[in-house]
């Protein structure tokens, strides 16, 4: 998959595609309908979003919402065929951008669009003044075909985000995984924490959630994906999700316990997906009783992970 991060000075070969067009948190099943309906024979199937996300833009002190990074978006969205990933900058310069504007010099003139896909809901444009109807009939008269997807729902709930993050916020991933269309994953990089699971018997391989709406902290039972390097392939395992109250900790992360793995991991790409939710964080009186129970939580996602074949 070709990734740019811009929309002007684009060669003639890097134009023409059909894209679809959103910020797409999740690629969720809403997402993959509009993602089907930009899939056409004759041009590059492509995706036009914006990083950072544009809530994160305007609203920089609200709390983490985000249910995936950039990168894990990327990987999502090349697993479904997509050959371009327009990721634009989204900064001053794009935020003043009126609809025809934007409709114009980004999506006719420099990225030069055979084909836009929108949700129903879709809005744009300096104050959101834009719809996806208004942006079907800029597109009729600048050249290039709009198609308003339908919202996808299920009785009066309909597939979002928000109750994507509802999901989560429960500890139900597997309610998640029902309206994402696949398992909610964190992706990122492993980095040196403290090595405290090593002194217990449990080496875990830590990452990050910074910027990313946290689930519900806990114990998981969860499927790990090593993206590349000499470990590349698939894990089971169980991952704490929290604050590690038995060391005194606050800042939020996963630690990922992979089964029979051995190796060194740091610096390596994972994605992690949540499976089930085993139990709340706890403190503990001792490390032996913290062993105890890290014993028992490994058992029983070796068993969720076994039915789940």
């Amino acid at each position: 998959m070709q990734v740019f991060r811009h929309w002007t000075g684009l060669e003639a070969g890097a134009k023409g595609a059909s894209v679809a067009l959103g910020n797409f948190d999740g690629v969720h099943c809403g997402h993959q309908r509009v993602i089907e309906l930009a899939r056409r024979p004759d041009a590059p199937l492509g995706i036009v979003t914006f990083e950072p996300h544009p809530r994160e833009f305007f609203a920089p002190a609200t709390p983490p919402f985000r249910l995936m990074n950039a990168e894990a978006r990327a990987n999502r969205l090349a697993r479904m065929g997509v050959t371009r990933l327009y990721e634009l900058p989204f900064d001053a310069r794009l935020a003043n951008l009126t609809d025809r504007e934007f409709t114009q010099g980004v999506l006719a003139e420099g990225l030069g669009v055979a084909h836009v896909v929108v949700g129903a809901d879709f809005c744009f444009g300096k104050g959101r003044q834009g719809t996806a109807e208004g942006l079907a009939r800029l597109g009729a008269e600048l050249g290039f075909e709009v198609t308003i997807a339908a919202l996808l729902g299920e009785g009066a709930q309909v597939v979002s985000s928000t109750a994507i993050r509802g999901a989560l916020s429960d500890g139900a991933p597997r309610e998640a995984a029902r309206m994402l269309g696949h398992w909610h994953r964190i992706e990122g990089e492993v980095l040196h924490g403290a090595k405290r699971g090593r002194d217990l018997g449990y080496p875990t391989a830590n990452m990050s959630i910074a910027g990313l709406h946290p689930p519900r902290f806990g114990v998981y039972a969860v499927q790990v994906d090593v993206l590349g390097g000499p470990h590349q392939g698939r894990h089971g395992g169980v991952a704490s999700l929290g604050v590690r109250p038995m060391f005194g900790e606050n800042l939020p992360n996963i630690e990922t316990y992979l089964f029979d793995f051995t190796g060194d991991l740091y610096g390596a790409h994972l994605s992690v997906a949540l499976i089930e939710h085993l139990r709340d964080e706890m403190r503990f009186d001792s490390l032996p009783a913290l062993i105890a129970q890290m014993d028992a939580d490994s058992a029983q996602a070796r068993a969720i992970l076994k039915a789940l074949g």
